[in-house]
């Protein structure tokens, strides 16, 4: 037996997702961008898969974007926004590195976080100004899970940056919160499959009218002209029947999960030196997340032990797997470099049960005792 327990970085195919993608990988293999018959029956697949995805997400058919994944959504939000409207770029400092990295090749400007890892709202408020042309906030951050004030934050860029494109990377989000009214005001909204049980490589990005957008890949006319490049069919009709299973049953899911997830927080918080790196987030936190300290070990070590016990957990995001570096987030927390190489990320999905919980409480346990003996 073992336990899973790394969804935030790639969670498990829902089997809703599987059946819709298998007569995609077989016999209805058409490129839907031909004229044929059977081209048009995969193009019908990816309109059909439109609908639902625009359904879920509380946007128009014509505002969905599907790209090869949340790293390339982010990326055509934030560089195309300002290919297209030009301005400066703001971004918290807690942003996927697909924001950061992005914004930083435009000449970003960061916006301090809290001890919590939340955005200082005081800080942006001082940070915007006309020249602005985009700011990006994170909805749920994808290592320590904490919820952010998007809802504020909007306010303040409509008030103070009028002209102003709002971003949004909703990639953690999906399966845990109602990012339809969440994100209601934002004018760009990214997403990613594999984070809500479909496939790897499937991306959204919502571009809601009147945003101004240019494209970033250049090639053919599809995605109205917005994203070039054959579609993944199979990927796409994926993504959607993934997208209905995970945002029709996110409130159960939200209490079973919470619930094994603070079963999880309260065991681990009983090791000697094992605290939650967010204890309490002041707008909440995704239902999902379990990140903590471990005094006394190395990161890498303690990873390794869990990992020959049937543990899967993380250091942080999957990108960054093999960085020397800590944590960005962390530090931007205010954590030191070294505090910041203790952070052990846990993170439960759709398909984590009660056994799993109970059986990394046991190997965590016995591979910390290990290791500062």
């Amino acid at each position: 037996m073992g336990a899973y327990l790394d969804h935030a970085a790639a969670t498990p195919m829902r089997p809703e997702a599987v059946v819709a993608m298998l007569p995609y990988l077989t016999d209805h293999f058409g490129n839907p961008s031909g004229s044929h018959s059977v081209a048009r029956d995969a193009r019908r697949a990816v309109d059909d898969a439109r609908d639902v995805v625009a359904d879920c997400l509380g946007a128009d058919p014509s505002e969905v974007v599907f790209t090869g994944g949340g790293t390339e959504s982010d990326n055509l939000a934030v560089l195309g926004a300002v290919r297209a409207g030009g301005g400066s770029v703001l971004c918290s400092a807690v942003e996927h590195r697909a924001v950061l990295s992005a914004s930083a090749a435009v000449g970003a400007t960061t916006v301090a976080v809290d001890r919590a890892a939340v955005v200082d709202l005081d800080a942006l408020a001082g940070a915007l100004h006309g020249g602005v042309g985009i700011v990006s906030l994170m909805l749920a951050n994808n290592e320590v899970g904490t919820v952010q004030p998007l809802a504020e934050a909007v306010a303040l860029v409509r008030e103070l940056a009028p002209g102003a494109v709002v971003h949004s990377d909703a990639v953690a989000a999906v399966p845990w919160l109602d990012v339809v009214s969440a994100t209601a005001d934002v004018d760009l909204v990214s997403f990613s499959a594999h984070k809500f049980g479909g496939p790897k490589g499937v991306g959204v990005l919502v571009v809601r009218r009147p945003a101004a957008l240019a494209p970033v890949l250049h090639g053919g006319a599809q995605e109205r002209d917005r994203r070039p490049g054959t579609h993944d069919v199979a990927g796409i009709v994926g993504a959607a029947a993934a997208l209905r299973a995970a945002t029709g049953t996110r409130d159960l899911e939200v209490a079973r999960v919470g619930a094994l997830r603070d079963r999880l927080a309260r065991g681990l918080g009983s090791v000697p030196g094992v605290e939650q790196t967010v204890p309490v987030a002041p707008f909440g936190k995704v239902a999902s997340s379990c990140h903590v300290l471990v005094d006394g070990v190395d990161q890498e070590e303690l990873l390794m032990l869990l990992d020959e016990g049937g543990v899967c957990a993380s250091a942080g995001a999957a990108c960054a797997s093999g960085a020397l570096e800590p944590s960005h987030v962390l530090l931007a927390m205010g954590l030191s470099p070294s505090r910041a190489r203790t952070g052990v990320r846990f993170s439960l999905g759709h398909s984590t049960t009660a056994a799993e919980v109970d059986h990394a409480l046991e190997v965590v346990a016995k591979a910390i005792e290990r290791l500062r003996r």
